[in-house]
């Protein structure tokens, strides 16, 4: 892990942990994993029954490994790193993925602000960074998508999130017990789902810039997985908003 330290924040006592939701990370675990800062007490690998090496080497770098028997998809594997890191104590769970696609230097400015006790949950965002997703070669069409889902959703959610669609994230260990994550899907729209959750159960969100980069070992869904992520995440803010409207009762939205 690098030495980046934490200046002006107060960290004594605090548990940082890192998850790391894995899926045939093998190429790119190990760079990623010596790039974390030594603020972070613990990394867990949760792995969703991958096919390459992802398991061993996370085991040889000392992590603590969790392996599903069967691939659950990416949002079932973030309910097992959350529950994981809950109950390693952890108050504050930093979501960062093994592909080194996010910058694992940044994990210092994601858990900032919980530890300062003025967010529960931070948005690592990519389009805070001028021009940064074209620079790192985020695919236009992504780029575009990206702002008009985020459009839609600050509409129905009533906020001004500069984007709803990064991997990057840190939760208070608070914020992880009092929204209902379980609940959220195991796919893709688990991210979605839990900033509504955010947003309905009035918690405090901050969103830090974010640098990203695009090559060939990144994990990314492909057109097609991206349109049925774009109509789920449509139909979760059609969901949120009847909710809001006293239309309709959700499980999503309530304790």
């Amino acid at each position: 892990m690098s030495s980046l330290g934490l200046e002006g924040s107060q960290t004594t006592g605090a548990r940082i942990v890192v998850v790391m939701p894995a899926y045939n990370a093998a190429r790119t675990l190990r760079e990623t994993f010596a790039r974390i800062p030594l603020v972070v007490s613990q990394v867990i690998l949760v792995d969703d029954h991958s096919r390459d090496d992802t398991v061993a080497i996370a085991s040889s770098l000392g992590l603590k490994v969790i392996s599903h028997p069967h691939n659950v998809g990416y949002g079932g594997n973030q309910k097992t790193c959350y529950m994981e890191a809950l109950r390693e104590g952890a108050d504050v769970v930093v979501m960062l993925h093994p592909d080194g696609q996010y910058d694992p230097e940044l994990i210092v400015d994601l858990v900032r602000p919980i530890l300062q006790g003025s967010a529960d949950m931070v948005l690592g965002s990519r389009m805070l960074m001028p021009g940064g997703p074209r620079k790192a070669g985020m695919p236009m069409w992504k780029i575009i998508s990206n702002r008009i889902l985020t459009t839609i959703e600050n509409l129905a959610m009533g906020t001004r999130f500069s984007e709803c669609h990064t991997g990057y994230r840190a939760y208070s260990s608070n914020f992880l017990r009092r929204v209902p994550f379980l609940r959220n899907s195991n796919d893709f729209v688990f991210d979605t789902q839990i900033i509504a959750q955010a947003v309905a159960f009035r918690q405090r969100v901050e969103e830090i810039p974010a640098r990203t980069r695009y090559f060939s070992e990144a994990s990314s869904i492909n057109f097609s997985g991206s349109v049925r992520y774009g109509i789920k995440t449509l139909a979760t803010m059609a969901h949120f908003l009847a909710w809001r409207l006293g239309l309709r009762r959700s499980r999503l939205f309530q304790r």
